[in-house]
């Protein structure tokens, strides 16, 4: 499905606040679209993956970024630039700083999920519908009643649910690269650096869908739409309340005649 259709539908049934993101990874610099902003070479500053995707959701900015770019080390870590060496995987690092302990942050080191270092050099983020590339992921923020809607898509065709496999920060590693190596939608309760530095909402989650599934989820939004789940959320609003009793005494009172 073209991306133009995509993100028409995805505002015709979502409607979501800021753009959805297509995001593609890259084998070489040569691969960057001509129009990218790249953080260190035209802003003058490295920053973390999640500001890069908030960029392209809400200025609608096509942003490029490679280790270069990078300000946190879990984003890039998570899509291959760096090497996950002994150090991080057995928690010395205080990073995540607020876990319980060196063990817990060794666990979470090696559940990091990651993609095969050298594989990629940089990856690329756009506002979908003006991304002059073919995505791996889009990612779309939204409420939970909007990301509900993309679940019972996600839902309609399988039967299966939709995981999330959230650890209260590092999105990136399950916006992107989850989504890229399972080839399965993802919920993502955001956290960390999203929330504090990309300026993600309280009432924002995301979704990601790989590209491989974009058709059966527009399918299933669409069909879901007819079938009578809407966003907004319809309310049911034709049965009899229950007022106070004043309310029908002064209603009897008013309704007499004379």
């Amino acid at each position: 499905m073209e991306l133009q259709k995509i993100s028409q539908a995805l505002d015709s049934y979502i409607r979501p606040g800021t753009f959805p993101v297509a995001v593609r990874m890259l084998s070489s610099a040569g691969e960057i679209p001509e129009k990218a902003r790249m953080p260190k070479r035209d802003l003058g500053m490295t920053m973390s993956v999640c500001q890069g995707i908030a960029l392209a959701r809400r200025y609608g900015w096509s942003m490029a970024m490679g280790e270069e770019d990078m300000l946190c080390p879990l984003g890039a870590l998570t899509l291959g630039f760096l090497p996950p060496k002994s150090k991080f995987l057995d928690g010395s690092f205080n990073v995540p700083f607020y876990e319980k302990s060196q063990n817990v942050r060794a666990r979470i080191a090696r559940g990091l999920p990651r993609l095969e270092q050298d594989n990629y050099t940089h990856f690329v983020a756009a506002a979908l519908h003006r991304a002059d590339f073919e995505p791996q992921v889009i990612i779309v923020y939204g409420n939970p009643a909007q990301i509900a809607r993309l679940i019972q898509a996600a839902v309609y065709g399988t039967g299966e649910p939709v995981v999330s496999s959230s650890i209260g920060s590092a999105a990136c590693g399950e916006e992107i690269t989850r989504p890229i190596l399972t080839d399965q939608c993802q919920f993502i309760v955001v956290g960390g650096s999203d929330r504090v530095f990309a300026q993600t909402q309280d009432h924002e989650a995301s979704f990601a869908v790989p590209i491989g599934k974009v058709d059966v989820l527009i399918e299933g939004l669409e069909a879901t739409h007819k079938a009578g789940m809407r966003y907004p959320t319809p309310s049911f609003l034709t049965f009899k309340p229950q007022f106070p009793p004043s309310f029908k005494e002064l209603m009897d009172y008013l309704r007499q005649g004379g």
